[in-house]
């Protein structure tokens, strides 16, 4: 097993990484204050893992809420059941709720804790690697809008992180591409060596080497923790675990949540923001083609959906959560390695990149 921290003082928690991990009782209940569990899950991965999970808080009353899989229901309505079992269950405010799943999951349960009786702890179990690498950690909580994605949530820390790198053997091959957006995308912001280390064994992750995920999964959580903890509420360098977020929420939102993975929608966006980072002269045509090929060794999508018009585009992007004083602030690159956020750039290059970048 590895353990990295969160460094956020006396709010920082680890991140178990390892083979069986649901099979250790002894790694979460020092992190449970009062005698209530409440583990937050879904229809697919309840039949699945559930009972391991509760098995690791024998001795503290646990419930759980089932909801329906899928982005589709990552909403207030949806959110709402889990504060109707948790106030039926007459759950205290030492209670603790344990996100049993991928990034929704985890974002609604997060956003739950958040708010029930004012805040109460929660840990994260994710099951997909999206959810691994990126979404547990960080305490970035919520739920969609018709209008955008995420625009309703609060920062909220986990007491701890369980990573059973075992529960990626049931995970569907298009939700392992998905994740694998996500961990690209670090060695496309701070983290050119493991860009090239990703380029030498992706074939093997898409094979499921559980040594070469683990791998991926430590590097990932490992640039994730320090950001986070350099940057909790994102005033600064955090926005950088935004590339290609501000194009793939439009994506999202516009075709519809569900109809595109969150992953596959950041591929898609991330390669808009390569794009337009060559307009501006900084990544060269072959940097590119050097980030779509990658991309495509993991089947996942590099360029945009046709359906999606520049005017729709430009209508959701207007309503991201980065956009300040009317500007869309995007996460470009220097370089493979290296990204920065910027909202000082010509209009018409944003719009090239929108009429360009298309199939």
């Amino acid at each position: 097993m590895i353990t990295l921290t969160v460094d956020l003082a006396e709010r920082s928690y680890p991140i178990y990484i390892g083979q069986d991990l649901l099979q250790q009782p002894e790694l979460l209940p020092p992190f449970v204050k009062g005698t209530q569990v409440m583990i937050v899950t879904n229809t697919t991965v309840a039949p699945l893992y559930l009972e391991a999970c509760k098995a690791l808080f024998a001795g503290f009353k646990v419930d759980a809420v089932v909801l329906p899989d899928g982005e589709a229901y990552k909403n207030l309505e949806i959110l709402n059941r889990i504060f109707d079992q948790l106030i039926g269950g007459h759950f205290d405010r030492k209670c603790t709720l344990v996100a049993l799943g991928g990034g929704v999951i985890g974002d609604m349960t997060g956003f739950a804790a958040a708010a029930y009786q004012r805040g109460v702890p929660f840990i994260q179990v994710p099951t997909t690697l999206l959810s691994q690498v990126d979404s547990s950690v960080g305490g970035k909580t919520g739920v969609n809008h018709p209008q955008g994605k995420n625009m309703i949530g609060a920062f909220h820390q986990p007491q701890a992180v369980l990573i059973d790198t075992n529960t990626l053997n049931t995970l569907e091959n298009r939700q392992l591409s998905a994740g694998l957006a996500e961990v690209i995308k670090y060695g496309l912001i701070r983290d050119l060596p493991f860009f090239e280390w990703l380029e030498q064994h992706l074939e093997g992750l898409m094979a499921r080497d559980p040594a070469l995920l683990a791998e991926a999964i430590e590097r990932s959580c490992r640039n994730k923790a320090e950001i986070v903890a350099a940057d909790e509420t994102e005033q600064g360098q955090r926005a950088l675990l935004n590339l290609g977020h501000t194009f793939g929420h439009a994506i999202e939102a516009g075709m519809g949540y569900g109809a595109w993975l969150h992953g596959e929608a950041i591929s898609a966006g991330m390669m808009q923001a390569a794009y337009m980072s060559q307009l501006l002269g900084d990544l060269s045509a072959a940097d590119v083609a050097r980030i779509a090929a990658l991309f495509k060794r993991a089947k996942l999508p590099i360029y945009p959906p046709n359906e999606l018009s520049n005017a729709q585009f430009m209508q959701y992007m207007a309503g991201d959560k980065k956009v300040q004083a009317g500007v869309v602030r995007l996460v470009l690159m220097k370089s493979i390695g290296q990204a920065y956020i910027s909202g000082d750039y010509p209009a018409d290059t944003l719009s090239k990149t929108l009429t360009d970048w298309r199939n």
